[in-house]
C-alpha cells in the first residue's frame, strides 16, 4: 500500500510499504478521507513533537476492511471514523478520569502509524461508527469537531454570553458554530483575510473585525468587552491580543497551538485586578460520540467550507495549501 511517511524534519515521502495483519484486538480500516491538519504541518516544519519514522495523519474516516479474532460488534463494509488519541489506562491522570492528559498518551498519525494510508490498522477501542448519511469529508471533520467541542466545555459560555473568536480557520469557524448552539448572544469574529472574513459572516457571525482595530472595536461594541474569548490562531500575537479582548471577569479559552518554546508577555497584576480566567484546551476526552452526533443533526456543518481535494501522492500540495491558507481545508483520499 500506498503511505505518507515522516522521517525526520522536513523529510516526509510517500513509500510503498506492505499492509500487515491486524492483531486480535485491531480493525483494518481502507482509509477514504484524511483532513490535513495544523500539527501535520507543525510535525513537518520540525516544530512539534512526534515519533518517527511515522505515517501522518489523525484526522481520517474509512471503510472496514478486516478484523482481528476477538474484534466484536464491528462487520466489514461499515463506515468508520478513527480516535487517535490513545491512553494508557493506568498512569495517575487515567486513574483520575483524565484520560487526555495521561502520562503516556500516543497518538495515530503522530506517535503510531495514522491516516494519510491507503490501510490503517488500528485499536478497535479507537474505532467509531459512521451513519451513512455522512460524506467521507464530514466524517474526516469528526476528530477537530470533538476537539473543538473539548474547547467549548473548557471555555463555560453561558446562554446570553457575547463570544469573541480569533481566527477563522477551520476550527474558528467549527468554534463558531459550536458557540451559538452554546447560547451566545452575539458572537465575534478577529480575521485578518477577507474571504475568511466572508466566510465567517456567512457561518453567522454578527460581527467581524481585523485585527488592527478589534479591540478597540469589540470595547465599543460591548462597553466592558467579551465574556468569553477563544484564541484559535496559535500565534503570540493573537494570544496576547484574546487577554485584551476579554472584559474583567471574563474567560480567555486557549485553543490554538503555538510552536514549541514560544511564549507571551503577560503582566500578572492584568489578571489579578481583572479576575481573568485562562484556560487551556487539549485533545478529545470523550467527546468523539458527542461531534457525530452534532455532524449527523447538522448543528456542525461543513456545507459553506470551501475543501481542497488531493490524492496521497500531492500531499505537499495539501500541506502548501494549509500553510499558504488557499483553502479552509485540505482533505487527503488515500485509497482514489
Amino acid at each position: 500500500m500506498k503511505a505518507a511517511l515522516f522521517d525526520k524534519s522536513h523529510a516526509l515521502s510517500i513509500v510503498s510499504r506492505e499492509l500487515r495483519d491486524p492483531k486480535a484486538d485491531e480493525i483494518v480500516v481502507r482509509v477514504e478521507a484524511c483532513g490535513v491538519c495544523g500539527t501535520d504541518l507543525h510535525i513537518v516544519e520540525g516544530s512539534s513533537r512526534s515519533t518517527p519514522p511515522v505515517v501522518l495523519g489523525h484526522e481520517y474516516a474509512g471503510i472496514i476492511a478486516g478484523l482481528g479474532a476477538r474484534v466484536e460488534g464491528f462487520s466489514v463494509g461499515e463506515r468508520v471514523a478513527i480516535d487517535p488519541n490513545i491512553a494508557c489506562g493506568h498512569c495517575f491522570f487515567c486513574r483520575k478520569g483524565e484520560t487526555h492528559l495521561c502520562t503516556n498518551l500516543k497518538a495515530l498519525g503522530v506517535d503510531l502509524d495514522g491516516g494519510m494510508a491507503e490501510y490503517s490498522v488500528v485499536p478497535a477501542l479507537q474505532v467509531h461508527k459512521v451513519p451513512e448519511a455522512l460524506s467521507a469529508e464530514a466524517a474526516a471533520f469528526i476528530e477537530p469537531v470533538s476537539c473543538a467541542v473539548h474547547g467549548i466545555d473548557r471555555a463555560r459560555i453561558r446562554a446570553g454570553d457575547t463570544v469573541a473568536i480569533v481566527g477563522a480557520g477551520t476550527i474558528g469557524l467549527l468554534m463558531l458554530q459550536l458557540v451559538k448552539s452554546a447560547g451566545a448572544a452575539r458572537t465575534i469574529v478577529i480575521e485578518p483575510l477577507a474571504p475568511k472574513q466572508m466566510l465567517a459572516r456567512e457561518v453567522g457571525a454578527d460581527i467581524v473585525l481585523a485585527p488592527g482595530d478589534a479591540v478597540t472595536a469589540v470595547r465599543d461594541f460591548t462597553r466592558v468587552g467579551a465574556d468569553v474569548v477563544i484564541e484559535c490562531v496559535g500565534k503570540v500575537q493573537s494570544m496576547q491580543q484574546a487577554i485584551s479582548l476579554a472584559r474583567r471577569g471574563g474567560t480567555v479559552m486557549v485553543f490554538g497551538v503555538c510552536s514549541i518554546g514560544e511564549k507571551i508577555q503577560v503582566e500578572p497584576n492584568e489578571i489579578y485586578f481583572r479576575e481573568l480566567t485562562i484556560v487551556g484546551s487539549y485533545v478529545n476526552p470523550h467527546t468523539f460520540s458527542r461531534a457525530i452526533a452534532l455532524l449527523a443533526a447538522g448543528v456542525v456543518s461543513m456545507e459553506k467550507f470551501t475543501l481542497s481535494i488531493f490524492d496521497l501522492e500531492d500531499v505537499h500540495a495539501a500541506l502548501s495549501y494549509l500553510r499558504e491558507g488557499k483553502s479552509i481545508k485540505s482533505i487527503v483520499h488515500p485509497s482514489r
